[in-house]
């Protein structure tokens, strides 16, 4: 059997070189326009990206992609204060509905995997009560296009530290109880570069049942006393179901003045060897998209 059988690779978001598009706008655009206006143009726009998620699932499919990440702004200013909509505002909202619903059932049927990774403003440790709010607005939004595609995972990262790692992790363990069911059943949690490794997360994935998903990237620009096969077999346990990961490589090399910048593409010795030979996802975060798939899928089907 190849040591890449049961790897799954997944694209994020959107192409480099595919005529593939999603649409988005901006607040200040929407609030030009007055209300019937605002609506039925956030209602086309809706519609041109399930549109563009159906084109986008069909290239995976028919390019051994195995997942793809849904961009948050999927419907576009949704939780905006201002500009804001729920999705029964827009005139032929059943019929956006139906069109993302028929994207899950493609995906089911092709059996690609389908994510959401909110932006990095969604933070569930916050102490400031209008971040902690639309932190939630934006997980349950993306929750609720999740249930229509079938979408398994909604991921964040730890959030702060605020002067006390300690006290903000037992915050971020708190917040995360109180989740509405839809948001709680496919939350996950990243290690990120900056202040929470997979030493700090595991535990709280393990009090609260939230899988780990790994990114090594992070974890080697932040190290801990974990290796990466340490790291690799502690968050694979954390999963009910296929384990997600992240790759990605330094655009200036590991001895660069930022190493935690991306590069294009995947270097091939970046990717870990343990995490061969079983069933999993690694969502490939680099520039140059499903070029960057491409070409990491060949590289480690040429070292099998």
């Amino acid at each position: 059997m190849p040591r890449t059988a049961g790897l799954r690779l997944g694209l994020c978001c959107q192409f480099a070189a595919e005529p593939i598009k999603f649409r988005t706008t901006t607040a200040t655009a929407m609030l030009r326009l007055g209300r019937r206006d605002r609506l039925a143009r956030l209602a086309q726009l809706c519609q041109s990206n399930a549109k563009a998620l159906r084109q986008s699932l069909e290239f995976c499919a028919g390019h051994h992609i195995g997942a793809f990440r849904i961009n948050s702004q999927i419907l576009p200013v949704k939780t905006h204060a201002e500009a804001g909509y729920q999705i029964e505002e827009l005139p032929g909202n059943a019929d956006i509905i139906a069109r993302f619903q028929e994207c899950g059932e493609f995906a089911r049927a092709t059996d690609l995997r389908l994510s959401f990774h909110p932006d990095q403003f969604v933070v569930l440790n916050s102490p400031n009560p209008q971040t902690l709010a639309h932190s939630l607005a934006e997980l349950s939004y993306q929750a609720e296009v999740a249930e229509w595609v079938g979408a398994d995972t909604v991921n964040i990262h730890g959030g702060g530290a605020y002067g006390d790692k300690a006290a903000a992790l037992r915050v971020l363990r708190e917040n995360i109880e109180r989740l509405p069911e839809p948001v709680r059943s496919r939350l996950t949690l990243e290690n990120d570069d900056r202040v929470y490794t997979p030493g700090d997360l595991l535990p709280v994935c393990a009090d609260t049942g939230v899988p780990l998903v790994y990114d090594v990237h992070h974890h080697r620009c932040l190290p801990d006393g974990l290796s990466v096969i340490q790291a690799t077999e502690r968050a694979r346990k954390t999963w009910k179901t296929e384990p997600l990961f992240h790759i990605s490589s330094p655009i200036e090399g590991w001895d660069g003045p930022k190493p935690e910048r991306h590069h294009d593409y995947i270097n091939a010795a970046d990717f870990p060897k343990a995490w061969l030979g079983w069933p999993l996802t690694v969502e490939v975060e680099a520039k140059a998209k499903e070029l960057a798939v491409a070409k990491l899928s060949a590289d480690l089907n040429r070292q099998a």
